[in-house]
């Protein structure tokens, strides 16, 4: 009896039975691991409406560069949960003090609560020093929150996007989250306040071979005037300096957000 063929088809559907594997949803957003506060910026950040417009499914690769604290790795770890792969392009431990403290910081939090975080893979993603965060390919989706501007501060923004370029599989998504400048505001101002132009993000994206897929505005805020002395520290999460106003920025909230997703061209 030739059994190449059943084996063949129940591989078939085992891989289609894991890549329709519906996602805790639920315990990824309100479960008992959010740090405090963390759950209730879900109503300024969109979480599941961000990742499903860019696309995320069971069975990926997901890959988020530079995860700072973990906010986001509180949710896509426990989506990724015996359902893909979550890898965090952490800094280097060889970075400086702020990148160590930072490292730091965050494999405590994963090693504090190993139920939830035991399976995330943590990689490096900081030039110059590390520059491959996952094997050339392999990735389905990579994401970066609210960290365009800190690579253009450094000089290293087009070796970020060369690297998660690299590290995508063909096809693959590169979603991006990023304070929005309003249109031709000088680049040294998108330094300092960390509000980029769409344009400015597009090009970086463009010049690493990328192809722009969709914009969506579902971290778009009105309300936000982007002409802030601190810059977008002043509000909300941080409301860092201006203590007489700070009512104020608590009412305008986080910040304006272009959302974009990029795709890398199939072979």
């Amino acid at each position: 009896m030739n059994l190449i063929k059943p084996t063949i088809i129940l591989l078939a559907l085992l891989v289609t039975a894991f890549a329709n594997a519906e996602l805790r949803w639920d315990a990824a957003l309100t479960g008992a691991h959010r740090s405090e506060g963390n759950a209730d910026r879900n109503s300024a950040r969109h979480p599941r409406e961000t990742l499903e417009f860019f696309g995320l499914t069971s069975g990926m690769t997901v890959m988020e560069v530079a995860p700072g604290g973990g906010w986001y790795t509180e949710v896509l770890a426990v989506l990724m949960q015996n359902q893909g792969t979550y890898l965090a392009a952490h800094g280097t431990a060889n970075g400086g003090a702020y990148a160590r403290r930072s490292l730091g910081s965050f494999l405590r939090k994963l090693g504090e609560n190993n139920d939830v975080y035991g399976d995330v893979v943590v990689t490096e993603l900081q030039p110059p020093l590390a520059l491959v965060p996952a094997e050339a390919g392999t990735v389905d989706l990579a994401v970066a929150f609210r960290n365009v501007h800190s690579w253009m501060r450094a000089d290293q923004v087009e070796t970020y996007f060369a690297a998660i370029f690299s590290a995508l599989k063909p096809g693959g998504v590169f979603g991006v989250v990023q304070h929005r400048a309003k249109p031709d505001t000088p680049l040294e101002t998108m330094r300092k306040s960390a509000y980029v132009t769409e344009a400015q993000v597009i090009e970086y994206a463009e010049l690493a071979g990328f192809v722009l897929d969709a914009r969506s505005e579902i971290n778009a805020n009105p309300r936000d005037t982007k002409d802030y002395p601190g810059g977008v520290w002043t509000l909300p999460p941080s409301l860092s300096g201006d203590e007489k106003n700070r009512a104020k920025y608590l009412s305008i909230g986080e910040s304006d957000r272009m959302t974009l997703r990029f795709r890398k061209p199939s072979l």
